[in-house]
């Protein structure tokens, strides 16, 4: 070929082998650019110990070239013959070797090294038919400026694979999705990977269980993908579980995560929808912080659109979360789920959430259970896993028989405690917890005392029956009590270290008018 053919074909060739995203695609880039133009076979020799599980082995240097090796062969190529003696003699001096004719049928063949800042990842191989022309000066120095390329690409490929670890791993270590066992309330998530080749991404979802059996249910999606979105997602997970455990109002929760994202750094952007379910209200506060809209699947059949404030991404700063309120029913379901289920819906964002709302057998799966709602969407938007990963959670409701629950507002004067005392086993009694009876008067009192000599509206008190038994006492104080070790002559400390060693839960948190401190008693006590 004249010059200007041949500087075509490297400029074609080096953009081809640059095009792969893994070493099996180099391979295929390479052999196609290469056969039959200037070789009948060729093959792409790595060493063995690139493709071992977890991190990426480091290269050896061309000294020390040893240790098996795989040959990355694209379909209808065939393996060169005698390639192992000559390409290890490549990789150990970094130099091509050029055959004029094999000893075993005398075909002409040429081994390159893949070097790479002195590192070497493996060899390409190259043989001609016999009575072919063997491969000339010109040719080894095409092939090995090709080499070059490949190289590079290898390279490239092993640092995007370590890439790809470091995510499996940060998403290893973050905990898993377990629904926990909570009342009023049946869960379901499922968490999809991207398909193959798709970086790992930054969903993740979440129920928490908050004071007074309520439920925070919360779903978000980290922009970007690999390393950097699944660290930050695991950040920001672990804050959203702190924040809850404040039980601070959804819009002041995701102010909060706004603030922390923009103290971690710019890359920190991310949508996420947090809700509170209060099976005692029926009622779902919700907040939005860009993410796409829940779905509300009613008993009667209808689905509906959750009208929630869209608001902007966490990290974007300078802006205000609003709350929406909706009343809900037993049997209502919730349904939670990222961008990545309705990726591959046709249309423009609110045409593919109208087809969410539509997707067939979605009010028959809601009636067989959340489990049964999640299969059914994946099932049929995401059937093969899309390019994005894809988190999805399912919430049946149900509320908290009214029989379950005693309330009444106390006056807050020092015969209150006894009439409080009186109240409460009277309930338990009728409840048939007569074995709860005296450990909860204990702690109710150490509370209703403490709530008496601060308190200058009427107190509640609550009693919930549940999987446990909580008891709540509401005032208008805004100080909230911290737990500490009592002196031997201190008078005050002590009630709240009797509730810590004798509660399965306890917690104090603020409310619009005051605080509310509470604890929880196992039933089987």
């Amino acid at each position: 070929m004249d010059l200007r053919d041949h500087l075509s074909f490297l400029n074609e060739a080096t953009a081809e082998i640059g095009a792969g995203s893994d070493m099996s695609a180099i391979a295929a880039r390479f052999a196609a650019a290469l056969v039959p133009r200037l070789a009948d076979y060729a093959g792409l020799y790595i060493l063995e110990a690139l493709f071992a599980d977890g991190a990426p082995a480091p290269v050896v240097s061309t000294a020390a070239a040893s240790g098996p090796m795989r040959c990355l062969l694209p379909a209808g190529f065939v393996e060169p013959m005698d390639a192992a003696d000559p390409c290890r003699e490549a990789m150990a001096s970094g130099e091509p070797v050029c055959i004029a004719k094999s000893a075993r049928d005398g075909a002409p063949y040429l081994a390159v090294p893949l070097v790479l800042r002195g590192q070497v990842f493996g060899c390409v191989a190259l043989t001609r038919s016999p009575g072919r022309a063997p491969f000339d000066e010109v040719d080894v120095l095409t092939v090995a400026q090709l080499a070059a390329q490949a190289a590079l690409g290898v390279d490239n490929a092993r640092l995007y694979r370590g890439q790809e670890v470091g995510a499996a791993e940060v998403k290893r270590a973050v905990p898993p999705i377990t629904p926990p066992t909570l009342t009023g309330i049946q869960v379901a998530t499922r968490y999809l990977p991207g398909g193959p080749g798709a970086q790992a991404g930054g969903d993740w979802i979440d129920a928490i269980s908050l004071p007074g059996s309520r439920i925070a249910l919360v779903i978000g999606d980290v922009l970007g993908h690999g390393v950097c979105a699944t660290t930050a997602m695991a950040q920001l997970r672990a804050a959203v579980q702190t924040l809850a455990a404040l039980d601070l109002p959804p819009d002041q929760l995701l102010r909060q995560l706004d603030n922390l994202a923009q103290r971690l750094g710019d890359s920190y952007l991310a949508t996420c929808l947090y809700a509170v379910y209060d099976p005692v209200a029926r009622v779902c506060l919700f907040a939005n912080a860009g993410h796409l809209p829940p779905i509300l699947v009613r008993p009667d059949g209808r689905v509906e659109r959750v009208a929630v404030p869209t608001g902007a991404p966490i990290g974007v700063g300078g802006v205000a979360f609003d709350t929406a309120e909706i009343s809900v029913r037993d049997g209502d379901t919730l349904v939670f789920y990222t961008d990545g289920l309705i990726r591959e819906l046709p249309g423009d964002v609110e045409e593919r959430i109208c087809a969410l709302t539509g997707a067939p057998d979605l009010v028959r799966s809601a009636a067989l259970g959340p489990d049964t709602v999640c299969d059914m969407l994946l099932s049929a938007l995401s059937p093969g896993g899309g390019p994005d990963d894809v988190a999805l959670l399912a919430a049946r409701l149900s509320s908290i028989p009214a029989e379950n629950i005693a309330y009444w507002l106390l006056a807050p004067l020092p015969e209150t405690v006894a009439r409080a005392r009186r109240l409460i086993r009277e309930s338990l009694e009728g409840w048939g917890l007569e074995d709860l009876v005296d450990i909860a008067e204990l702690l109710a009192t150490e509370l209703i005392t403490n709530a008496i000599r601060y308190a200058s509206r009427p107190i509640e008190l609550r009693l919930l029956r549940t999987r446990t038994l909580v008891c709540e006492i509401r005032d208008d104080d805004l100080y909230l009590p911290i737990l500490r070790q009592a002196a031997d002559l201190d008078e005050d400390g002590r009630g709240l270290f009797l509730v810590s060693r004798l509660a399965k839960r306890w917690g104090v948190s603020r409310t619009t008018h005051g605080k509310v401190v509470w604890f929880e008693l196992a039933l089987n006590q």
